[in-house]
C-alpha cells in the first residue's frame, strides 16, 4: 500500500510503499490482547505480600484453657480470627510473567501496525528532527498536524533536540525502532513512523 510522506511542517515530500506482509494483515483482536497482556504481566512488580501465622510476632501461649469456659477452643492469638492475626491464603511475592512464543509476539506487532493503518491512524514523516529543543515549537507543529495522542517511532538513534522537545508533552511518546511494541502502539491514538523506522520494521518483521 502506498502512503504519503509528510514533514513536520505538514508538507508532502514523497510517497512510500508499505509491505503488505507487515502492514496489511487481517486484524485479530485475540492476538493483540495476548501480546498486550503478556507485556503488562511482565512489568508487574509482584511485591504484594501478607503474613501467614508463622510470620506474625506474638506469643505462642494458648489464650485460655481448652475446656470449661463455654467459649470456642483457641490455640493461638495469631490466628486469623483475632485482630492483628494472620491472613489465610493471602497474596505472596511472586512473578506474574508468563511465556509467549516469539512468533506470536512478532505477529502481534504486525497486527498492531496493520490495525493503525486500517483505521487510517498511521502517518509517515521523512524525519523526526527539529532545529531547537523547544517544546512550544513542537507542540505547535503537532497541533497543525492534528496529532494529540501520538506515538512517534524513529530509527535506531533518536535526535537529541527532538527527544528533549517531546519530553514535556504528556500525550506524546517517542521510541527508537527497536523499542516498538504492541502496548505502546495501541495506547496512543495516532502512530507516526519515520522513513527510517519503516525500513527497519519491515526488515525486522518480513
Amino acid at each position: 500500500m502506498k502512503l504519503t510522506i509528510r514533514n513536520l511542517d505538514n508538507e508532502e515530500v514523497g510517497d512510500i510503499e508499505l509491505a503488505d506482509e507487515v502492514f496489511g494483515l487481517p486484524i485479530r483482536r485475540d492476538i493483540l490482547a495476548r501480546v498486550a497482556n503478556w507485556q503488562l504481566a511482565k512489568r508487574r512488580a509482584g511485591t504484594h505480600k501478607t503474613k501467614g501465622i508463622s510470620e506474625i510476632r506474638g506469643t505462642t501461649k494458648k489464650p485460655y484453657k481448652q475446656k470449661g469456659t463455654g467459649r470456642a477452643r483457641q490455640g493461638s492469638l495469631r490466628s486469623p480470627q483475632f485482630r492483628g492475626g494472620a491472613r489465610i491464603f493471602g497474596p505472596v511475592s511472586r512473578s506474574h510473567a508468563f511465556d509467549l512464543q516469539k512468533k506470536v509476539r512478532r505477529l502481534g506487532l504486525k497486527m498492531a501496525l496493520s490495525a493503525k493503518l486500517d483505521e487510517g491512524k498511521l502517518a509517515v514523516i521523512d524525519a523526526a528532527r527539529i532545529a531547537e529543543p523547544k517544546t512550544k515549537a513542537l507542540r505547535a507543529k503537532l497541533a497543525a498536524l492534528r496529532w494529540d495522542s501520538v506515538l512517534i517511532i524513529d530509527g535506531s538513534v533518536i535526535e537529541e533536540n527532538f527527544a528533549r522537545a517531546t519530553r514535556n508533552l504528556p500525550r506524546v511518546d517517542l521510541l527508537p525502532q527497536q523499542g516498538a511494541n504492541v502496548y505502546d502502539i495501541l495506547r496512543r491514538d495516532t502512530l507516526v513512523l519515520t522513513r527510517e523506522a519503516v525500513r527497519h520494521l519491515e526488515a525486522r518483521l518480513k
